[in-house]
């Protein structure tokens, strides 16, 4: 056992170091951490964070995750709590304990044993995963980006693709360098755009036989009737109107019923062959909640929680994010899984986290805020809609103000986590080494 109930401080223990977990981890450790009011620990299956909504570009190739990862141990020496490597299996409510399943290196051999933790107040946060929905071949024959592991992988394989193509004798087959992407929302979206950019990038880098207009195909599917069926109609067209000419063929109202080793068959009985397929429909929190220990779950495994983010059968556990089933009062359903309800509900529980040390025990509760939606197209256009305050509407916006708050996200992201300064220093020199380097990742 990893014993943290030192000098009987209050013991948080944080369970997934996403955007929103990593967030609440530094803000904590920095106020009670810091003061020695309470003892922090975030746990996570992986040594590095790096935003999710990037995860597109590191699959295309167009960033280098080396140059944007954090590591969770530099962070929480410089902010005050403690990071501790492993994956979440296991809760026992009456014990106030959690259980981390043993770590293994690539070669499978045991690195870290199993362990468990005791806490005072458990805060989970481990995100969602991709819903296949149980389609046949899905699982093995398509890749998800839910991780950088994954987004990592799916950019080998591509770029393996493309040297593939360029060494062969016999001409490009039919599907060998089409990518079909399952699912028109954000990340389907964003995807092919970018996908768009670097395959032409990387056919630039000396690979001649391969045509990038020819050769290359990227696909988009999707079950409802139109590009991210989520957003205002308005923006959903603006951004399918984009994407045609950026040549990507849309398949829209197809769903899809298998995947193999070849292509994606749809529900119509088409057949679309391609060699790379990426699974980006629909989103499920991770099995491993469904009724951990008689917490209520809901059909896709999120936690049911009430308006003040505590579990609705624990009042000493709580969670957020993606993997939260949170009430929104006024609509039917609940908060939706967005980068913006993490961001806001990681800062509620710092105030709710800083009571229950100081033994308060009225919580506040959350209200979700839309401030709108932003959709990055690469270096071909920004589209969003931005929602009103004062007129309670939406203003739709473009170019280069929407690129602008697009980045300006991540910024505050990077912010929350280093401080004014230190973002500012890392961007300029980012803009200084950028003009001696590829413009995409060739390895």
């Amino acid at each position: 056992m990893d014993n943290t109930k030192q000098n009987k401080l209050h013991h948080v223990v944080i369970v997934g170091g996403g955007a929103g977990g990593l967030e609440l981890a530094t803000k904590l450790g920095d106020s009670l951490g810091r003061k020695g009011k309470a003892l922090i620990t975030l746990i996570d299956k992986s040594k590095t964070h790096v935003w999710k909504p990037l995860l597109h570009e590191i699959a295309a190739g167009s960033m280098n995750p080396e140059k944007h990862e954090l590591d969770y141990l530099a962070q929480a020496h410089w902010h005050h709590f403690k990071f501790r490597l492993g994956s979440m299996e296991g809760l026992d409510r009456a014990k106030r304990e959690i259980s981390i399943s043993p770590n293994y290196d690539e070669d499978g051999i045991e690195v870290i044993p199993r362990r468990t933790f005791q806490y005072d107040t458990l805060i989970i946060a481990v995100g969602s995963t991709t819903n296949d929905f149980g389609i046949k071949g899905a699982r093995e024959h398509s890749i998800a980006l839910d991780t950088q592991d994954q987004a990592e992988r799916f950019h080998r394989r591509l770029h393996n693709a493309l040297l593939r193509a360029q060494t062969q004798v016999e001409p490009v087959q039919a599907g060998q360098l089409e990518v079909v992407i399952v699912g028109a929302g954000a990340t389907g979206v964003e995807l092919s755009a970018e996908l768009h950019n670097t395959t032409r990038e990387l056919a630039a880098y000396g690979l001649d036989k391969i045509d990038a207009d020819r050769d290359i195909k990227i696909s988009l599917i999707e079950a409802s009737d139109r590009v991210l069926p989520a957003l205002p109609p308005k923006l959903s067209n603006s951004v399918d109107l984009e994407l045609r000419k950026l040549r990507v063929h849309l398949y829209m109202g197809e769903r899809v019923t298998e995947v193999t080793d070849k292509g994606v068959y749809t529900h119509s009985g088409r057949f679309i062959p391609s060699a790379l397929v990426v699974w980006a429909a629909g989103i499920k929190a991770p099995d491993f909640l469904r009724e951990i220990d008689g917490l209520e779950t809901n059909r896709i495994n999120q936690l049911v929680v009430h308006r003040t983010l505590q579990t609705t059968l624990d009042e000493n556990i709580f969670a957020f994010g993606d993997c939260a089933a949170c009430p929104w009062p006024g609509h039917d359903g609940t908060v939706p899984p967005r980068a913006q309800a993490a961001h806001q509900q990681a800062s509620l529980l710092i105030k709710t986290v800083k009571y229950i040390v100081a033994g308060k025990k009225e919580l506040p509760e959350y209200t979700y805020r839309d401030y709108g939606s932003l959709v990055n197209l690469g270096r071909y256009s920004t589209v969003g809609s931005l929602m009103g305050a004062l007129s309670g509407g939406s203003m739709y916006i473009e170019g280069l103000f929407a690129r602008a708050m697009y980045q300006s996200l991540y910024k505050m992201h990077l912010m929350t986590l280093h401080g004014f300064w230190v973002v500012v220093l890392q961007t300029l020199a980012r803009l200084i080494t950028r003009r001696t380097e590829a413009q995409v990742k060739l390895h």
